[in-house]
């Protein structure tokens, strides 16, 4: 019996291909690792940023989300950016959103966070919590993109167009740095200050064979968001000449007083990155180990309104610099910062120095300009054509209209208009589409005067197009508006040649305080401070002066004293600010250079528009002079202030400041200098020394309109060895500074004679046409010339009559002080 069975169909033929597993997993290996690389890890040397950032600053930018517009969720950006540019998750596109907010991360913020977007030690709100729109910087980046200054990319699934770069109008890899890890490789930036970068930048870009060093002069190192102090700039001139480096961050410390008898460690500033939860979680197990002695409490005062503000209070009878030395070497409060400058430069990894990555930044720059420019100039060409035809139609209207009139179609009356008047297709096409209301009489003269201004415009693109220095010139304006908009004062202090903490020290009770030795305190013309170390069997007194001229080393002031003893300095609002020269910057003995200081209003915390004009000693009986620019002289003691962190020495009228302070023992002279040329010198007997609550007394009698500009005092000894010089420089009120050099003139002292105190004296040189009043003067021995970055400048030759005119001086001259010696 036959089966009611149907028989089963052939199986279909399989199809099996035999594959090397290991070609297989090279290939497969290297398509990840390219995608990682170029795709996700690592930023573009030219804006900066990784792609997931550059999406979403175009993305936020193309939905019209500007800074002066409300904010919008962050769960819509996340949506649109994944929907339609970046192929990812959410929660990564959402922490790159984060990132670009968060002020403590970035040194110039991209993004403009409304709501919680974490901490330090927590993490953001949920996307749907929180809220952003662009800050005003990310339109710097994004400018302009709708005039062809980049290209264009497909997105993932080629229906939407991303730009492959940003426009980037300032260096934003060297501002606010990057960091990823890819495949084989990692990178990891440091952010640095806008203001400094640019000019460097600008440097660079009028000076292209600058050296590494000239570039240090306007980056010098790193500029945290979180500020601190970098303690040692060898790592960073590795990072800067190799691409890599390691410098040693350390949090700012002060030791103030916690109330009778107590006193405690107040850090207002930590390294990079590090939180204040993960400082006092160290300090705890230090404690618990008993690793760690003198600590009483740690309390986290930080809010919204103070900042930072953790305090140590530190048990009775220990000393709070030896304990802060032990956190240092105990806890994150120095931490390590590992440069690797590793960027895309043309679709592939490379690792930079500075200046290589200022050059790929310009190189883009220039390239955004030349596009840009090319883009206006044929827009403008375009308008202009239009105008043109425009006008004729205008000129001949009666005949414009007929020729429509008797047309039988568009068509025809395009033809015809382009035969009888000469007329292209697109002027043509342009005047059928013209209004009546465009017929008037005003409307004619607004053409002509449109006409007028593309004319200028066209030639002036042109101009610019055509001239690789106009075209330099221009990236640097546009740099230089990015910097005054956008750019703020350096946060991180840069000690050179500090002592760093041995952190594979065992032993709990190691003293890592700097030796209480002998030492000189340097003030610089350039208002630079370093402290140099004495050596007894020294000539010169222990330090030995350097045999070139090097930048910034004309002397101001200077104190001897000891590296843990307290000095004063006198700053402008004549206050006297205590403080210790033990973390000044150190030199050596034998080679002073006052390049390797410190700013010292930065140093001492001063506020906007106080500066250092003087050092003293607070052990030494001598009376101090100080000098008005209104005129007024005191001398006042300083040897009974005590304890106070700072005081008062004069009290100033308003609008008044000081201009020069400096020890005046009886017999001394004191000299005043005006800036109508007025010079008078008298004897410091004639000012009796005053409390310091009093105002001082009347020093020069300065002429309507005149104030003083130089105060100094000359010893005895070297009034009477006849090497005092008086340096003069005259210039024009009102001229920009640096434009005009002036004139100068090098006169002996003994040529001006002594005169009564509160007279007018005598004059100082002689005004050259156009010149109406003295930009500098100086009274000493040994004098040095300097320019505003501290370039060593050449002064004119000595032996100049009293009241003689000045010659022309070479460049601007804007210091002078004494040789170190």
């Amino acid at each position: 019996m036959p089966s009611s069975r149907t028989a089963s169909p052939p199986p279909a033929e399989e199809r099996i291909e035999d594959v090397d597993v290991a070609t297989e997993m090279q290939g497969s290996f290297l398509e990840y690792a390219y995608s990682v690389i170029y795709s996700r890890a690592l930023p573009d040397a030219r804006d900066g940023l990784k792609p997931v950032q550059r999406r979403i600053l175009f993305q936020m930018a193309d939905m019209g989300l500007r800074p002066d517009r409300g904010h919008v969720k962050s769960s819509r950006v996340v949506g649109e950016v994944m929907g339609k540019l970046h192929p990812h998750g959410d929660a990564a596109i959402y922490d790159a959103l984060v990132r670009l907010a968060q002020p403590f991360s970035l040194r110039v913020p991209l993004v403009d966070g409304h709501g919680n977007f974490g901490s330090l030690d927590d993490g953001p709100a949920a996307p749907r919590y929180t809220e952003a729109r662009l800050a005003a910087p990310a339109l710097a980046l994004t400018e302009n993109l709708d005039e062809d200054v980049v290209d264009f990319i497909p997105n993932y699934d080629g229906q939407f167009q991303q730009p492959d770069v940003l426009p980037a109008a300032f260096p934003n890899l060297l501002v606010n740095g990057a960091s990823g890890i890819a495949v084989g490789m990692a990178t990891n930036m440091a952010p640095h200050n806008l203001v400094e970068v640019v000019a460097a930048a600008i440097h660079l870009l009028e000076n292209p064979g600058a050296s590494l060093e000239e570039l240090m002069e306007f980056v010098p190192g790193p500029d945290f968001p979180s500020g601190g102090t970098i303690v040692g700039l060898d790592g960073v001139r590795d990072a800067y000449a190799n691409g890599r480096g390691s410098v040693r961050t350390r949090a700012k410390v002060s030791v103030e007083s916690l109330g009778p008898r107590r006193t405690g460690l107040v850090v207002t500033e930590l390294p990079y990155l590090v939180g204040p939860e993960r400082i006092i979680e160290k300090i705890k197990d230090a404690v618990t180990a008993k690793k760690l002695q003198g600590i009483a409490d740690v309390t986290d005062l930080t809010d919204r309104h103070r900042g930072l503000h953790l305090v140590i209070a530190i048990k009775t009878g220990f000393d709070p610099q030896a304990v802060l030395e032990q956190l240092y070497r105990l806890t994150p409060l120095e931490d390590s910062f590992g440069i690797n400058n590793v960027a895309l430069v043309g679709g592939q990894p490379h690792t930079l120095g500075l200046k290589r990555m200022l050059e790929v930044y310009l190189e883009h720059r220039i390239e955004v300009v030349t596009r840009r420019s090319r883009y206006r100039l044929q827009k403008r060409r375009d308008r202009l054509h239009l105008v043109e035809g425009l006008l004729i139609a205008i000129l001949d209207i009666d005949e414009v209209i007929q020729v429509i009139r008797t047309s039988d179609d568009a068509e025809t009356a395009r033809s015809r208009l382009m035969d009888v008047f000469d007329l292209s297709q697109a002027q043509a096409d342009y005047i059928l589409e013209l209004r009546l209301r465009r017929l008037t009489k005003f409307s004619r003269i607004d053409l002509e005067t449109e006409r007028d201004e593309l004319k200028a415009e066209i030639a002036q693109l042109e101009e610019l197009l055509g001239s690789d220095r106009l075209l330099r010139a221009q990236v640097a304006r546009e740099l230089e508006a990015a910097s005054e908009a956008f750019g703020t004062p350096r946060r991180t202090l840069l000690l050179n040649g500090g002592a760093v903490t041995a952190r594979s020290a065992k032993k709990k009770d190691v003293d890592l305080q700097i030796a209480d030795a002998p030492c000189r305190v340097y003030l610089s013309a350039t208002g630079r401070m370093v402290r140099a170390d004495i050596d007894p069997e020294a000539p010169q007194g222990g330090v030995v002066a350097p045999t070139r001229r090097a930048k910034h080393d004309a002397v101001r002031a200077s104190v001897d004293t000891t590296a843990r003893s307290s000095i004063g300095a006198i700053t402008t609002r004549g206050r006297l600010v205590r403080f210790s020269p033990v973390d000044l910057p150190s030199v050596p003995a034998n080679a002073v250079q006052l390049a390797a200081g410190t700013r010292a209003d930065q140093y001492l915390g001063l506020p906007a528009q106080e500066h250092v004009i003087g050092l003293v000693s607070l052990d030494d009986p001598t009376p101090l002079a100080l000098g008005t620019a209104a005129g007024v002289v005191k001398r006042t003691t300083v040897t009974d202030i005590g304890a106070r962190e700072e005081v008062e020495l004069i009290t100033l009228k308003a609008g008044d400041h000081l201009i020069g302070a400096s020890p005046a023992p009886d017999g001394a002279e004191l000299v005043f200098v005006a800036d109508d040329a007025q010079l008078l010198r008298f004897s410091a007997d004639a000012v009796r020394p005053q409390g310091r609550a009093a105002g001082g007394m009347a020093g020069i009698r300065l002429a309507d309109g005149a104030r003083a500009i130089c105060f100094c005092v000359v010893s005895e000894e070297d009034a009477r060895a006849g090497q005092t010089m008086v340096i003069t420089a005259a210039g024009a009120d009102g001229v920009i500074t640096g434009t005009d050099a002036g004139s100068g003139k090098v006169s002996a002292y003994e040529e001006f004679p002594a005169k009564g105190r509160a007279t007018g004296g005598v004059r100082a040189q002689r005004f050259l046409k156009g010149e109406d009043r003295l930009i500098l003067a100086w009274v000493g021995t040994a004098p040095r010339a300097l320019a505003h970055d501290g370039t060593v400048r050449t002064l004119p030759a000595p032996g100049a009559k009293r009241d003689a005119s000045g010659t022309p001086l070479e460049a601007t001259i804007a210091a002078v002080g004494s040789a170190i010696r």
